[in-house]
């Protein structure tokens, strides 16, 4: 209980601090808006005690779209603590108290999967945000998984990369996988029954899952990035999105794997 209290307390406090800073920068567009939300989840992930282990790095070249496996809420903050990015995200996140508003300060990219003929306007946003240099992460799944696989990655999802391309006027972008695997919990390798501990998906409601995670802490999050790989108008959205799964699952398998025979203890 103590945990929980002083978690609170820390999150309480990091809003009341970082929340307005934000609010500010969005509002006149300063360049500090990018990095705040990178402070503000390096905080949660600390208060949470998540510990992020990297194998790879992002690539420095612009444009840049990141696709990514999805296991849990956390994906957000470990993701953003590593490098400022801006998330696609269903539409329905924007309704979602408080972590709706989080959404939208930084600046989150929202699709309304119901409405296709919303889809340009979308192709719109997310071109300029490339063109702005801001790396975009995509979760190829669509939805969340238990933690133990990766679905399989929808290629409409990569097929509005190509439209947000030609969009922006772009001869081309680096679409770049990337792996997140939750291997260990308070220093014990995650056997299969386990992940789910960290993974938020079916019907879970949010609050209940958030509040677990800050009582029991002590998380192992494994975040691998691969090799970018050139994306054009010339490009086969499909072959794109079966590289970038397998490329993500054969990621995400060798940092299970690597937990798994590791034993107690240490980083993997």
């Amino acid at each position: 209980m103590l945990r929980l209290v002083l978690t609170g307390a820390g999150l309480v406090t990091a809003i009341a601090v970082l929340l307005p800073v934000q609010i500010i920068a969005v509002r006149f567009n300063l360049p500090i808006q990018r990095r705040v939300p990178t402070l503000f989840h390096r905080i949660v992930c600390a208060l949470l005690g998540v510990r992020i282990h990297t194998h790879g790095k992002p690539s420095p070249q612009r444009p840049l779209l990141i696709v990514s496996n999805h296991v849990s809420w956390m994906d957000i903050s470990v993701i953003s603590g590593l490098v400022p990015v801006v998330f696609v995200a269903k539409r329905e996140v924007a309704l979602w108290p408080l972590f709706g508003l989080f959404a939208k300060l930084q600046r989150t990219i929202f699709v309304d999967r119901e409405r296709r003929q919303k889809t340009p306007t979308v192709n719109a946003e997310i071109s300029r945000r490339l063109v702005d240099g801001d790396p975009v992460v995509l979760f190829g799944e669509g939805t969340s998984s238990d933690g133990n696989r990766v679905l399989p990655f929808r290629t409409a999802l990569i097929g509005s990369a190509r439209d947000a391309l030609a969009e922006a006027g772009l001869d081309r972008i680096l679409v770049q996988p990337l792996s997140i695997a939750y291997v260990a919990y308070q220093g014990l390798p995650m056997g299969r029954q386990h992940r789910p501990i960290a993974a938020w998906y079916g019907m879970l409601d949010l609050l209940p899952h958030l509040t677990a995670i800050a009582r029991r802490g002590a998380i192992d999050a494994v975040v691998s990035f691969g090799e970018p790989i050139a994306f054009d108008a010339r490009s086969d959205r499909k072959a794109v999105a079966r590289a970038l799964e397998g490329e993500v699952r054969r990621l995400s398998m060798v940092a299970l794997r690597a937990r798994d025979d590791s034993g107690a203890g240490g980083a993997p």
